[in-house]
């Protein structure tokens, strides 16, 4: 089978189409799906440059945390799906492929009504932003957050999302365009980050927040933790502005503030498939359309460079697909 591969870690250039061996016939609750589009994200790129490692358990060199396509073999205990079902799902790895053998407790049915293409959108970003949001800060009805990077896949995702609840939803972005366009899936206050902004004073201004989606890490943290209101939540998803920073813990005690750490890709099989349970409540909002995914660019591929030098560049206003 055909897959995108990692041929040294580093730049765009050690990126290829190669020939790889096929998943062995599924055991048990494993199945095999041929894959027909699958999510490139800044992990992926992170892993070509080698600073992203997989799991033990997951390729190296073939890239991909997201996919959707058709079951073409099952394990003998496979009891939820059936062979052809049109399914969609995340990994570990190993997306990037035209086949991937995963677990059944991972993988979900493509709502009516979306193709491969949008159902490949969905995954990575909208079980992040659901897990952050519901599970662990345990945002509630007529709440604020807080979203930085909102025009981010995840970032889109959690303004849906959070607006879904009936919370208020504040982002924030470096470009005033992207913002615009979160208007139209229910962000209400804009914030756009220049170079030398302090959102902190615009949101003591109003009110603060309750909660925090953080996709950005140390250079926004000292202005996160003085937004927050008393017993506000901060969950940490993205570090892409840096991981070390300094900060005053006597605010996050004299706020009883929660600070909670998460990543999707190298939890327990387990833990993923509750995960996963949760957000499936969640699949009629797509079949009626409250709920959609946002795919900025499409890519053959054959032009899996172009989709990194793409995704690098921060143009994409949610995600970028490669379609096999």
């Amino acid at each position: 089978m055909k897959a995108v591969f990692i041929r040294e870690f580093g730049g765009i250039e050690n990126l290829e189409i190669r020939e790889v061996e096929e998943p062995v016939h599924p055991k048990g609750k494993e199945i095999i799906v041929r894959v027909r589009a699958c999510g490139v994200n800044r992990a992926d790129i992170l892993q070509r440059r080698g600073l992203y490692p997989a799991p033990k358990d997951a390729p190296q060199r073939i890239p991909g945390l997201e996919f959707a396509g058709e079951i073409i073999k099952i394990g003998e205990k496979v009891k939820k799906f059936r062979l052809g079902e049109r399914v969609f799902g995340i990994t570990s790895g190993g997306a990037q492929a035209e086949l991937i053998k995963t677990h059944e407790s991972i993988l979900m049915k493509i709502p009516n009504g979306l193709n491969y293409t949008k159902a490949a959108a969905i995954a990575e970003a909208f079980i992040t932003a659901h897990d952050a949001l519901f599970t662990l800060s345990k945002l509630k009805r007529n709440e604020t957050v807080l979203i930085h990077s909102a025009g981010s896949g995840v970032g889109i995702a959690a303004v849906q999302l959070a607006k879904l609840i009936g919370a208020k939803v504040i982002g924030t972005s470096r470009t005033a365009e992207k913002l615009e366009k979160c208007a139209k899936f229910g962000l209400d206050v804009p914030i756009l980050i220049k170079s030398d902004a302090d959102f902190a004073d615009i949101l003591r201004k109003l009110g603060g927040v309750d909660v925090i989606l953080d996709l950005v890490g140390a250079a926004y943290f000292r202005q996160n933790l003085e937004s927050l209101k008393k017993k506000g939540r901060i969950v940490l998803v993205g570090l892409v502005g840096g991981a070390k920073t300094e900060f005053n813990l006597g605010i996050a005690l004299s706020k009883r503030l929660t600070i909670i750490g998460t990543v999707l890709r190298s939890r327990s099989l387990k833990e993923k498939a509750q995960a996963i349970r949760k957000f499936e409540r969640m699949l009629p909002f797509f079949e009626d359309r409250t709920l959609k995914p946002v795919v900025d660019k499409v890519f053959k591929v054959s032009d899996v460079r172009l989709a990194h030098e793409y995704i690098e560049s921060n143009k994409n206003f949610g995600k970028v697909i490669l379609e096999f």
